[in-house]
C-alpha cells in the first residue's frame, strides 16, 4: 500500500480510537467517583449508563455556540483547534504493542521517531498556546486569568516532567520509544521503576500538573475564575478543549507505561492487553486523586514545581548519572 494512503488510514484509525477512549474515559471518571462517594453516577442512558458519552456528545455537537461580541473571533475559533490538534499529534509516536504480520512483527504506532520522547513533549507544550490565546481571545478578565495561570504552572512543570525521565532515556540509551521497551527485554529483566523510583514519582506529580489535572486545576479553579480559561467556549469549542485534557491524559499515562512499566512487555497475555491493563492503572489513579485531594493554592502549586520537585529531579538526574557512570565505565 502507499505509504502516504498507510499513514492516512492509520492516523483515521488512532484518531477514532482515541475519540472513543475519550468518550468512555468520562464514563470511567463519573463512575468511579460515584463509587467513591457512594452515588450511583450514569445510569439512564444504556446498560449501567455506558451510552451517556454519546448522549454527551450529541448535546454538545449541537449545542448554540455562542462567541463573545469583544472577541478575537479568528483567534477565539484557532484556539481549540490547536488545542485537539496538539493533543492528537503528541500520539503520533506512541507505540501501543507489536502486530504480528507474515513478514514479523511490526509496532502499532503511526510514525517510529528516533526523538520520540522529544516529539511527545513538543507537541504537547502546543498547548499552552492554546490556553493562552483562549483566555486572551475571549476578552474576559476571568478567561484572562485563567489563561495566565495556565501558562505559569505549565511552563513550571515541564522543566521537572522533562527532567524526570532524563534518568529512564539515559539508562535505556535512546530517545525512541520502542528502543525504551525493548530494553526491558534485553537490557534488564525488570521494569524501570525499580531503578528509577524517585523518576516514576516526580513523572506522576507533574503529568497530572501538566494536563490540568485535580488537585491541580487551578487554570479552572471555579471558586475564583468561574471556569477559568474556557469560561466564555460553549458547544463543540467547548468540546475540543474537554477532549483535548483527556486525550493529554490517555498519552502520558501510555508514557509512563512505556517508560516505566516496560509498555507492553508481559507474561502470557498479548501484548495489547498488558498496554491496556498499565494505561488503565494510570488513568485510575488520576480519577482516585481527583476524588481523595483538595484543590491547591496557586501559590502552593507554584512553591511545590519550583522549590520542591525541580531540585529532586535535579537531584535524581545527579544521582542517576552518577551510577550510571560508576557501572557502566
Amino acid at each position: 500500500m502507499n505509504p502516504i494512503v498507510l499513514t492516512i488510514i492509520e492516523s483515521v484509525v488512532v484518531i477514532f480510537v482515541l475519540a472513543t477512549a475519550m468518550a468512555y474515559m468520562t464514563w470511567f471518571e463519573r463512575k468511579v467517583v460515584a463509587y467513591m462517594q457512594v452515588r450511583l453516577g450514569p445510569n439512564r442512558v444504556g446498560i449501567m449508563g455506558l451510552m451517556q458519552p454519546a448522549a454527551d456528545g450529541i448535546k454538545l455537537a449541537f449545542k448554540e455556540s455562542i462567541v463573545p461580541r469583544n472577541a478575537s473571533k479568528l483567534i477565539y475559533t484557532l484556539a481549540p483547534a490547536i488545542a485537539i490538534a496538539a493533543a492528537l499529534s503528541a500520539f503520533a509516536v506512541v507505540p501501543v504493542g507489536l502486530i504480528w504480520t507474515k513478514s514479523g512483527a511490526l509496532y502499532a504506532q503511526i510514525a517510529n521517531l528516533n526523538v520520540g520522547i522529544l516529539f511527545v513533549f513538543a507537541m504537547s507544550s502546543m498547548n499552552v498556546y492554546a490556553i493562552v490565546l483562549g483566555g486572551w481571545s475571549a476578552n474576559s478578565k476571568y478567561s484572562l486569568l485563567g489563561g495566565l495561570r495556565a501558562a505559569a504552572q505549565l511552563i513550571s512543570y515541564e522543566m521537572s516532567l522533562g527532567l524526570s525521565v532524563i534518568g529512564v532515556i539515559m539508562i535505556a540509551g535512546s530517545l525512541r520509544l520502542q528502543d525504551i521497551v525493548n530494553f526491558h527485554l534485553f537490557g534488564v529483566p525488570f521494569p524501570l521503576i525499580v531503578l528509577q523510583p524517585l523518576g516514576f514519582f516526580l513523572y506522576l506529580i507533574s503529568a497530572i500538573a501538566e494536563t490540568n489535572r485535580a488537585p491541580f486545576d487551578l487554570p479552572e479553579a471555579e471558586q475564583e475564575l468561574t471556569a477559568g480559561y474556557h469560561t466564555e467556549y460553549t458547544g463543540f469549542k467547548f468540546a475540543l478543549y474537554y477532549m483535548a485534557e483527556y486525550i493529554n491524559m490517555i498519552t502520558v499515562s501510555c508514557l509512563a507505561s512505556i517508560l516505566f512499566l516496560a509498555g507492553w512487555q508481559g507474561p502470557l497475555l498479548p501484548p495489547i492487553f498488558w498496554f491496556l491493563i498499565k494505561v488503565i492503572f494510570f488513568l485510575f489513579l488520576y480519577v482516585w486523586i481527583r476524588a481523595t485531594l483538595p484543590r491547591l493554592r496557586y501559590d502552593a502549586l507554584m512553591r511545590l514545581g519550583w522549590k520542591v520537585l525541580l531540585p529532586l529531579s535535579m537531584l535524581n538526574l545527579f544521582i542517576t548519572a552518577i551510577v550510571y557512570v560508576a557501572v557502566v565505565h
